[in-house]
């Protein structure tokens, strides 16, 4: 939750140094907490999150040897989201101040202090703290957030219109909405579509595939984790609830989502809490939700393999995309569209297609649906010889065309043959299809990446 001052942590045994150090900083609008002990300090630290610690390094009557606020010091920097902390003590020494910068303190006050210098330091922390942060999520942003642009939603045939019109109608409002499909139907599009008209749209839309996340790593996906939570756990690290703040979180392949962690799925899609791993504290999360999914999620229900719960809770409106033998209007258009993207792409000067290669476009059956025609443009911009793709180069197969034989094919070829026969047989069930072919689900997806499925 956004607060409207930073907050400083004011730990010192003295009433009357918390009380000076309180109005000093009030004066210039921070929030502030007192303590006088170094249990205070990491019990305050739990609770919520602080912008800056000043600290005293003596608690103990009669002690100056500020060992007590050195072991704090370590302490605190174990601590989740630990913020920087400035060290204060009444005997000040070259050599304590020193001890205490190398555990981590990022500046040092000698009591008596003089007040334009607290304030200076103060500041100067709390500036580098908010850019060090904005870095790291700048940083993580780059890696999960940075894609294409948003696709182009050509969507002119009679059977899509229905789709356009729940977009229009949802699109400003933070309604959960389900979209549901075929493969390669577009679901994607339409999750960046809905959130591009949207009252989030300067925010990020932030793009989880459910099937490719093993059990091992889901939680620390979705929700983060803390330094030292695992092994592998070296830092602190923003989960996709949290990069997606105040924006859109898509999660597409909904129905792979293990049945052990739906349940933790549901809690913060009925809450908006949830916790790190590997941290107690609760943090909220204010994110518009869109699921896809190609499998029949009330067949899912009902077998026993997908919480009925969390079904309702992700379709409070659902979106049906057709699939693309039911919008043959759209056909063409599309297929230029993907000539332009292509063409572009490879830098190579396509003027359009043959006639012969329009119908063929409009013939074929594309059970891979909008993904399949986009492949096969693709294909078509690279082996074209002349300014127009003729038929050949589409690399498309007729209905009455017999199958390769796999003595001919390479290994992968046949792997990926093997995967477009199972998907077509399970009608585009990518679980089913994992669970027959005796792959993972995130060995499955890895594969379907590989060979553009």
């Amino acid at each position: 939750m956004a607060r409207s001052s930073k907050a400083i942590l004011i730990a010192d045994d003295q009433s009357d140094v918390q009380e000076a150090l309180r109005l000093l900083l009030k004066s210039e609008g921070y929030q502030t907490e007192t303590v006088g002990s170094p249990n205070g300090v990491t019990e305050a630290l739990r609770r919520h999150e602080i912008d800056l610690l000043l600290m005293d390094l003596n608690y103990t009557r009669d002690t100056t040897s500020g060992e007590e606020g050195l072991e704090l010091l370590s302490t605190v920097q174990k601590l989740e989201s630990a913020p920087p902390v400035v060290v204060m003590t009444a005997w000040g020494s070259v050599d304590l101040a020193v001890e205490a910068m190398r555990r981590g303190a990022r500046d040092f006050i000698q009591k008596p202090w003089d007040n334009e210098r607290v304030l200076t330091i103060v500041r100067t922390q709390i500036e580098l703290r908010e850019a060090l942060l904005k870095g790291a999520k700048v940083e993580a942003e780059n890696v999960v957030l940075r894609g294409d642009s948003i696709p182009t939603l050509i969507a002119h045939s009679p059977a899509m219109q229905p789709v356009l019109e729940i977009i229009s109608r949802v699109s400003p409002t933070d309604v959960n909405v389900l979209i549901m499909g075929e493969n390669g139907t577009g679901k994607g599009v339409i999750a960046q579509k809905l959130h591009a008209v949207s009252n989030r749209s300067t925010k990020p839309l932030v793009t989880v595939n459910m099937g490719g996340l093993s059990e091992g790593v889901f939680e620390s996906e979705l929700f983060g984790h803390v330094k030292g939570a695992f092994t592998d756990a070296k830092t602190d690290r923003l989960g996709r609830f949290e990069l997606a703040e105040g924006g859109t979180l898509f999660l597409d392949e909904i129905a792979n989502v293990p049945a052990a962690q739906q349940t933790k799925l549901l809690r913060v899609l009925e809450t908006g809490e949830f916790e790190r791993v590997g941290s107690s504290r609760t943090r909220k999360a204010d994110v518009r939700l869109i699921a896809a999914t190609n499998a029949d999620l009330r067949a899912e229900v009902a077998a026993g393999r997908f919480r009925q719960d969390l079904y309702f809770r992700l379709n409070t409106i659902e979106i049906h995309v057709p699939p693309l033998r039911e919008r043959r209007e759209d056909i063409l258009d599309l297929a230029r569209h993907f000539l332009r993207r292509h063409g572009w792409r490879y830098r190579k000067q396509i003027d359009g297609f043959e006639r012969a290669a329009e119908r063929a476009l409009m013939e074929h059956s594309w059970p891979g649906n909008v993904r399949e025609l986009s492949h096969a443009v693709e294909r078509g911009v690279l082996m074209a010889r002349e300014k127009l793709i003729e038929t050949r180069d589409l690399g498309l197969q007729s209905g009455g065309r017999e199958a390769p034989r796999l003595e001919d094919m390479s290994i992968e070829e046949v792997e990926a043959f093997l995967i477009k026969k199972t998907l077509a047989r399970f009608e585009g069930n990518a679980r089913r299809a994992a669970e027959a072919l005796g792959l993972s689900r995130s060995a499955f997806y890895r594969r379907l990446e590989k060979y553009k499925l």
